[in-house]
């Protein structure tokens, strides 16, 4: 479905917004790559920038996630250094705010930036400088959430579970569970998992995105995963569909690197507007900005074209990721309270357009009292 006449671009640019599921190895800038593979000494398959990006951005020659997966291997290639990581992440920030993104939730695998020596706290350490900059200066919020790597075993996801533990409070707000499904079942890691919820942090899990439904179910039943990552298969089990809405397990979902990965075949037979129409907690997401060549505001903007989303739906898509993020109760509560008055000062520019959710937020059920006329009533759970 195209609607005849769109939501300009620019309007969604200027709503506050979320991106609760972005890879750092996949959010580089790519004059950045060029910069730090020529300061460091990093051979590039080219240094020519076209080329380069032709490369690392998804297209044709992507057949699967693990073809996708390929890129970062030059990405992480200029990633092993504790000033590359803050360089990274400090301008992934300043992306971020640049489109009004007010909370961003960054994740990667320390793991994967030990080549040169590195110890793994120190890449945490880095990575948070460069986040507390850009928050010094710009004023965006942030958490960081720490991936284990599905096919490097369960022993080096207990080494990322104890590094949530040790960064705790000072801006690890999550742990993931990233990398290919294929042969890597969510339940082998369930110990690092265990080991998380233990010590009261939040978790997700990539599932359904490579894998059936089943990858969904192990993430949720025998790994106590708190959100899914992608979650695309889900809509080939409506049981789990129904447990995972009644529970509001939200979703992260990232359509156009779903699209990259083959994860969906189409935009048409993408299962997020059905997931939206049937009132799923569904979050948009980049999951990578420089391999996906995207921004929220951009995926925001292609699910509007393709599903005909109201000004409405896009705000209570937004008013869902903040509700999802992995914030404190009572931080999430004000800042959930200022962007839903912001967001009421904007209207549709088409006029009455009513959005085609199911059950929306508004409409769950609560033991709340209904707010004075005029207040926002919120329902932060």
């Amino acid at each position: 479905m195209t609607t005849q006449a769109e939501i300009p671009l620019e309007l969604l640019h200027r709503l506050p917004k979320t991106d609760l599921h972005c890879h750092l190895d996949g959010s580089l800038r790519l004059d950045t790559v060029l910069d730090l593979a020529r300061k460091q000494g990093v051979k590039l398959p080219t240094f020519d920038r076209g080329e380069l990006h032709a490369i690392l951005a998804a297209g044709d020659h992507v057949a699967s996630l693990d073809d996708y997966l390929r890129a970062f291997d030059i990405t992480l290639s200029v990633m092993q250094t504790e000033d590359s990581l803050e360089r990274s992440a400090y301008e992934l920030a300043v992306d971020a705010w640049a489109e009004n993104v007010r909370y961003i939730e960054v994740r990667y695998s320390p793991l994967l930036h030990i080549r040169e020596g590195l110890r793994p706290a120190q890449v945490v350490e880095a990575v948070l400088r460069g986040l507390r900059t850009a928050k010094r200066e710009l004023g965006i919020r942030y958490g960081v959430i720490l991936c284990a790597i599905r096919s490097l075993g369960p022993e080096s996801s207990l080494r990322i579970a104890e590094l949530c533990i040790a960064f705790k409070n000072r801006g690890v707000v999550g742990f993931d569970l990233a990398g290919s499904e294929v042969n890597n079942p969510a339940k082998l890691h369930k110990h690092a998992f265990q080991l998380v919820v233990d010590n009261n942090i939040n978790c997700t899990a990539h599932a359904g995105e490579s894998f059936g439904p089943d990858s969904v179910h192990q993430a949720i039943h025998k790994c106590g995963a708190h959100r899914i990552g992608h979650g695309t298969r889900l809509v080939e089990s409506g049981d789990l569909l129904n447990y995972v809405n009644d529970h509001r397990i939200p979703l992260e979902v990232c359509p156009s690197s779903n699209l990259q990965t083959r994860a969906a075949a189409s935009w048409e037979t993408h299962p997020v507007d059905f997931f939206v129409d049937y009132g799923l907690r569904v979050t948009i997401n980049t999951d990578n900005r420089l391999m996906s060549d995207t921004t929220v505001t951009k995926e925001l903007h292609l699910c509007h074209q393709h599903y005909g989303w109201s000004l409405q739906t896009i705000k209570e898509i937004i008013i869902a990721g903040f509700k999802s993020a992995f914030m404190p109760y009572r931080e999430k509560a004000d800042l959930l309270l200022e962007v839903s008055r912001e967001l009421a000062t904007f209207s549709d520019p088409r006029g009455d357009v009513t959005g085609r959710v199911g059950l929306v937020e508004s409409d769950a059920p609560t033991s709340s009292p209904p707010g004075p006329p005029g207040k926002p009533k919120l329902q932060v759970s």
